[in-house]
């Protein structure tokens, strides 16, 4: 990843170690590469799969943060903290381009194929909640918005692993639906410890999501159990913005409320389902490891 940036511009050498420095779980990338061992894939095409997989990710942070406005991430300054907004997407556009190019040279040409599907997939699911998901209470609309920003590049990891390897199509779709269950469950923690969460360890005020009128999982169960919470109205009606008090309110209700229990059991469910797949896969410490990797994701500080 950090070679990505050799012989160009100073300033791209330093983004691209500040991002890489600022850490993070690397949880698509490890997907990646345990997945593709286990299935006995190419130990090099593995780990440039990984680090294509964790650059796109990375350049989709960059311009995510500067959309938000946001001056933290992993409690580091974002680069749009201290850089115009024109040099942060030029930066990220570069990061897309470097991962493209990592993807390319695998010489897997349905691969290639699978990276830009999901990058426009990612782009149409950012878009799709900027301008039509707001105050949307409904689960068919969750699932769509939650599978396109996040469930779709766990589903593309585990995926092109297997695509590169000497394994049998029934397998590669297996490995896709693994990943994408894992992706489904990730997102759905992290919509809840975006309520039950603090601040430093979440990377952004509690509740921030819902006081932008964003609906997710525990939301959605809240208003299923409470119809008739006056405060709700301004969530549906796009009013919340002027009843800031009152969505604070409903998100510490929301935070006492059965419904992070409830939506914390989709994901475990979703979960349990990942693990099932692994059944028929080759026994082994890469097995083990995607197995423990699944439990992580729904016993995160919630």
């Amino acid at each position: 990843m950090r070679s990505q940036s050799n012989d160009r511009h100073p300033e791209l050498v330093i983004a691209l170690n500040h991002l890489i420095d600022a850490g993070g779980k690397r949880i698509r990338p490890a997907l990646v590469l345990l997945t593709g061992k286990m299935l006995g894939g190419d130990h090099d095409k593995l780990i440039t799969s990984a680090a294509a997989v964790e650059m796109l990710h990375s350049a989709t942070l960059v311009h995510d943060d500067l959309i938000d406005g946001s001056l933290l991430r992993r409690g580091n300054p974002t680069l749009n903290s201290h850089w115009s907004a024109a040099t942060t997407v030029l930066t990220g556009d570069f990061i897309f381009a470097q991962a493209a190019k990592l993807a390319a040279s695998t010489d897997c040409l349905p691969l290639m194929k699978l990276f830009a599907e999901t990058l426009a997939m990612i782009v149409n699911g950012e878009l799709t909640q900027l301008f039509s998901s707001r105050g949307v209470a409904n689960r068919e609309n969750y699932d769509q918005r939650i599978y396109a920003k996040t469930a779709s590049l766990f589903e593309m990891s585990s995926r092109a692993a297997a695509m590169i390897s000497p394994v049998e199509q029934d397998v590669v779709e297996i490995m896709q639906r693994f990943g994408r269950n894992l992706g489904m469950a990730f997102q759905i923690v992290d919509d809840i410890l975006d309520f039950t969460g603090n601040q430093d360890s979440v990377g952004k005020p509690v509740g921030s999501d819902l006081l932008q009128g964003l609906i997710t999982l525990p939301t959605l169960y809240y208003i299923q159990k409470n119809p008739d919470d006056e405060r709700i109205p301004h969530l549906l009606n796009g009013s919340f913005l002027s009843h800031r008090d009152e969505i604070i309110e409903l998100v510490q209700s929301i935070r006492e409320s059965d419904s992070i229990k409830m939506a914390l059991q989709d994901a475990t469910k979703l979960v349990d389902q990942s693990i099932d797949l692994l059944k028929t896969m080759p026994d082994g410490e890469e097995k083990q490891g995607l197995e423990y990797m699944a439990k992580f994701i729904v016993a995160r500080e919630i």
